[in-house]
C-alpha cells in the first residue's frame, strides 16, 4: 500500500502555457503558429492523420534515425484548406477538421459530422523544467484502450500509464510501467474514435483522468511536445493508419504458429531429447524447442556449455529431422572477462561497442554472469556485430532468437545477492558520433534495438528462412522485428483471466504477435489451472508453454491422463485452424489488424462491449469465452447482433443477448459468426510434416466472405508476389445456400488437394481443387 502518513508536502512547479497565436506560416504539408517564442507546427500527412508539434523554444528537434515514425516527408502530399478567421484557422481535410483558436492557440478536432474529439483543455500544451506536456478534454462515454503492454482489464480511463521500460517482476493488476512502452492508445465512443500516439522515447506519461476528472494529460521529459492524431470511426482504421506510421509485422515463418515448448531450463541435450521424444510418442503436436540460459557456457551469449550441450552439433540436426525447430535465449549482457579469449567481449572492447559513462569508464552491472558489460544497439555498427555474432547459433540449425533481459534488466550486485534494480545512468552517451544522446532520451528503445539487431543479422545468416525473432522489451513499432510475450506471468488464475486483456491491449497498440506463458512461469499450476489456459492458449498468436526453475514440469502429459488427453485435443484443434491463422497473420501483416481481439473492434457501436474483456474475438469470425476460475463450468456468454453458433454443437444463438454457457472442463466456449468460412488442415505433429493435401472449409449458413492466403510458409519469396489468395463466398438464395469459390490469384501454386466444403449441419461437397472457379449449392429445406 502507497504510504499515505507522514510524507514530506511538497509544491509542484508551475506551468507556463501557451499564448497567443501572433503569425501564421503554411507550406504542402504545414501549418506554423508562431505564439511569441513557443512555435507550435501542425502536419497534415493523411486525409485521417495530423501531427502536432510544440517547442517552447521555437526551435524543433531533427528527425532521429532511430525515430520508429515515419518523416513528414515520407508521406504522399494530401490537399487541405486553411481558413482563416479574426477568431480561428480551421485546418480542413476530406475526413476531419481542425480549428485553432487564435488566443489563446488551442486545438480542437471534429469528424465530418461535426463530432468533438480530442480537444484542448484550457491549459492546452505547456512546460515546466524538466518537462512538457498538453491537456485534453475526455467526452462522455469515452472510453480508452491500447497503452502496450498494461496489466489490470481493458478499458484504462482513470488510470495513470508510465511509459518507461523495467523488469517487471511479479507484477500483478496494480503494476503501472512494464518491459513494454508503447506510447499510443485509441480513445472510442460510439461512431466516433481517434488514436494518439505521443513520439517521445523519453520517460512519458499518460494520466487519463485520474488526477482530474474528465482531462487527461500526456506528458513527456523531453524538449518538446510531438504527438500524431489518428481520426477513425472504429478501431481497424486507426490501426491502419498508426501501422502505416509506425510499420507493420512481417510474415513469420508458419512454423511459429505451432506450439512451442519452454522452460528454464531443460537443462542438457539428454533432457531436450527426452523432451522431444515424448512429444512425438505422445502424438502430442509441436513445432519448436526453447533453449534458455543454461545451454550457455558460463552464461557466457553466444557461446555452447560442453558438458551440457555437448553434442549440440547433432542436437539440433537431430530435432529438425524430428520436426522441431530451436530457438535460444539471448540475453545482452556480455560477461566482463578481460584476458580469458572470450571473443564477444574482446572484439566489443577493441571497437569501443559497450557502453561507457561520462567520464569513459565501461558502464557495468551484474546479469546472469555476474559482472557484464552492454552494446550500444543505437549505433548501426554495433547491431551489425551483434547480428552477425549470432552465426554460432544459426550455422547449426538454430532458427530463431528469444531476447530477454532486454529494458535492460539489470542488478547492482551478483544475483543471490540482496540488490537494487538499476539501467544504465540517465546521462551516458549513446548513438552514433554525428547524433550523439544520452540514455535518458533512449532508454525505452533498447530492446526494440536490440530485437532490430537479432532480426537483421537473422536475414543476413538465413537469408533463404524466414527466422523466428521474440523479445521481452520493446516500444513503439516493436512488431516489425519481433513477436512479444507478456515476460514473468505467475501460475494463478488472475494472470490467466489478466493475459486475455493484456494481449488484446497489445494488438490495439499494433502489436499482433503476442502471446502470455501457458500454465504461467512462476509457480506451480494445479491440473485444472494448465487445462484451462491450454485452452486459452489456442487463442493466443505466439502459444508458448513455460515455466521456471525450481517449478513443477509444465509440459501437457505431467498433470494426468485426462488433463494430457484436453491439452492433446486443444492442440490439434489449433493446428487444425493454421490455414485461418496463418491468413489472419497476413491480414496483420498488411493492415496492422490484430489477430486476438476484443469485443470492442468489431462491435464499436455496442456500449455491452466497451468493458467486455473476459470474452476475445479470434479474427472476425470465433468468439472464445474462456473459463478463468476454479471450479466454474457454467459462464455468462455475451453475444453481440446477428446469429452466431456452438462450434462444438452447432445451436444456434440470436444476438444481442447474454447466455449461459455449459463448459466442464474439457470444452471451452467458443461460437462463430453466421456466414463464417474457415479454413481446416488436417491435424500434423508438426507444420512441415506434410503439404496441405486436404483442405476443409467449415461454413456456417448466413451471408459472409473470407479471403484466404497461402504461401511457402517459410521463404521470403512471398515478397516478390509468390503468393496466392482465393475468395470464399456464402449467401442465402431462396431454399437453397450458395458457396462461391474465386478463382485463385496470384503467382503461387499450392501443391494438390482435394477441397472438402462443409456446410455445418447440412451437408458436405467434396472436389479436387485445381484453382479454378465454382460455385456450389446446398439444399437447406426445414
Amino acid at each position: 500500500m502507497p504510504q499515505y502518513f507522514g510524507q514530506l508536502h511538497t509544491t509542484d512547479q508551475s506551468w507556463s502555457t501557451i499564448g497567443a497565436v501572433e503569425a501564421i506560416q503554411q507550406d504542402e504539408r504545414h501549418v506554423h503558429f508562431k505564439c511569441g517564442n513557443p512555435c507550435v507546427s501542425i502536419s497534415v500527412l493523411a486525409p485521417n492523420l495530423i501531427r502536432v508539434r510544440m517547442t517552447p523554444t521555437g526551435e524543433f528537434q531533427p528527425h532521429r534515425s532511430w525515430a520508429v515514425a515515419l518523416a513528414d516527408e515520407q508521406w504522399q502530399t494530401v490537399p487541405f484548406n486553411v481558413r482563416e478567421n479574426t477568431d480561428a484557422v480551421e485546418i480542413e481535410t476530406e475526413q476531419l477538421r481542425v480549428v485553432v483558436s487564435r488566443n489563446p492557440c488551442r486545438i480542437q478536432c471534429f469528424d465530418s459530422g461535426g463530432q468533438p474529439f480530442a480537444q484542448d483543455t484550457d491549459w492546452a500544451m505547456g512546460w515546466r523544467a524538466g518537462a512538457i506536456a498538453g491537456w485534453k478534454h475526455i467526452e462522455a462515454d469515452e472510453h480508452f484502450y491500447g497503452f502496450g503492454e498494461r496489466t489490470g482489464l481493458l478499458d484504462k480511463l482513470s488510470k495513470v500509464q508510465t511509459n518507461w521500460t523495467v523488469d517487471s517482476l511479479d507484477y500483478d493488476v496494480l503494476t503501472d510501467n512494464m518491459y513494454q512502452a508503447i506510447p499510443f492508445f485509441m480513445a472510442l465512443r460510439p461512431g466516433v474514435g481517434y488514436g494518439l500516439f505521443f513520439n517521445t522515447t523519453f520517460w512519458s506519461q499518460f494520466d487519463i483522468g485520474a488526477e482530474q476528472y474528465g482531462v487527461w494529460r500526456m506528458e513527456t521529459r523531453g524538449s518538446e511536445l510531438d504527438y500524431y492524431i489518428i481520426y477513425g470511426s472504429e478501431p481497424a482504421k486507426i490501426l491502419n493508419t498508426y501501422t502505416q506510421l509506425t510499420g507493420r509485422m512481417p510474415l513469420p515463418p508458419q512454423w511459429s504458429l505451432g506450439y512451442q515448448q519452454c522452460r528454464w531450463s531443460y537443462e542438457s541435450d539428454v533432457v531436450v531429447r527426452e523432451l522431444a521424444h515424448e512429444f512425438r510418442q505422445r502424438r502430442i503436436p509441436c513445432d519448436v524447442i526453447h533453449l534458455d540460459i543454461d545451454y550457455m557456457d558460463g552464461y557466457r551469449v553466444f557461446t555452447w556449455n560442453p558438458k551440457r550441450f555437448g553434442d549440440y552439433k547433432e542436437l539440433i540436426p537431430d530435432l529438425k529431422q524430428d520436426g522441431f525447430k530451436t530457438v535460444t535465449i539471448i540475453d545482452p549482457g556480455v560477461k566482463y572477462e578481460p584476458e580469458a579469449d572470450y571473443h564477444v567481449f574482446d572484439e566489443g572492447l577493441k571497437n569501443e561497442y559497450f557502453i561507457r559513462k561520462t567520464n569513459g569508464q565501461l558502464f557495468h552491472g551484474y546479469v546472469w554472469p555476474e559482472k557484464s558489460v552492454f552494446s550500444d544497439f543505437l549505433r548501426p555498427e554495433v547491431r551489425d556485430w551483434w547480428g552477425s555474432l549470432q552465426k554460432s547459433l544459426t550455422s547449426v540449425g538454430v532458427a530463431g532468437i528469444w531476447n530477454d533481459m532486454n529494458e535492460p534488466a539489470i542488478d547492482d550486485r551478483p544475483f543471490g545477492d540482496e540488490g537494487n534494480k538499476i539501467w544504465f545512468p540517465l546521462d551516458a552517451p549513446q548513438g552514433s558520433t554525428e547524433e550523439r544522446t544520452t540514455h535518458a532520451e533512449v532508454h525505452n528503445l533498447y530492446g526494440l534495438m536490440m530485437a532490430r539487431a537479432s532480426y537483421q543479422g537473422l536475414e543476413q545468416l538465413r537469408p533463404m528462412e524466414r527466422s523466428f525473432v521474440l523479445t521481452r522489451s520493446g516500444y513503439a513499432g516493436i512488431q516489425r522485428w519481433s513477436a512479444v510475450w507478456t515476460g514473468d506471468n505467475q501460475s494463478l488464475w488472475e494472470h490467466l483471466e489478466m493475459s486475455l486483456p493484456m494481449l488484446c491491449n497489445l494488438g490495439l497498440s499494433g502489436v499482433a504477435f503476442v502471446g502470455a506463458d501457458i500454465g504461467g512461469f512462476a509457480g506451480n499450476a494445479t491440473a485444472e489451472l494448465f487445462a484451462r489456459w491450454m485452452q486459452v492458449g489456442i487463442l493466443y498468436p505466439l502459444m508458448r508453454g513455460h515455466s521456471a526453475l525450481s517449478t513443477a514440469r509444465h509440459e501437457p502429459w505431467v498433470f494426468g491422463d485426462k488433463v494430457e488427453q484436453i491439452c492433446r485435443e486443444y492442440i490439434e484443434l489449433r493446428y487444425r485452424l493454421l490455414p485461418y491463422l496463418y491468413t489472419l497473420f497476413w491480414e496483420a501483416a498488411s493492415t496492422g489488424a490484430p489477430i486476438l481481439r476484443p469485443l470492442i473492434y468489431h462491435f464499436p457501436n455496442d456500449l455491452q462491449t466497451y468493458a467486455l474483456c473476459d470474452q476475445v474475438m479470434l479474427g472476425s469470425s470465433l468468439l472464445a469465452a474462456p473459463i478463468y476460475r476454479p471450479g466454474v463450468e457454467h459462464r455468462a456468454v455475451y453475444l453481440p447482433e446477428g446469429r452466431w453458433y456452438d462450434w462444438w454443437s452447432g445451436e444456434a444463438f440470436e444476438g444481442q443477448t447474454y447466455i449461459l454457457a455449459h463448459a466442464p472442463l474439457e470444452r471451452m466456449p467458443l461460437y462463430v459468426r453466421a456466414g463464417s468460412i474457415i479454413p481446416i488442415a488436417p491435424v500434423r505433429q508438426y507444420v512441415e510434416e506434410r503439404p496441405l493435401d486436404l483442405l476443409t472449409l467449415r461454413i456456417w449458413r448466413g451471408t459472409g466472405e473470407f479471403t484466404f492466403y497461402e504461401d511457402d510458409g517459410h521463404t521470403f519469396e512471398y515478397r516478390t508476389g509468390a503468393f496466392c489468395t482465393t475468395t470464399y463466398r456464402v449467401r442465402s438464395q431462396g431454399q437453397e445456400t450458395v458457396v462461391e469459390i474465386g478463382a485463385r490469384e496470384g503467382d503461387y501454386s499450392p501443391a494438390p488437394r482435394d477441397t472438402v466444403v462443409e456446410l455445418v449441419g447440412v451437408g458436405e461437397q467434396r472436389f479436387t481443387d485445381d484453382g479454378t472457379a465454382r460455385r456450389l449449392t446446398f439444399s437447406t429445406n426445414e
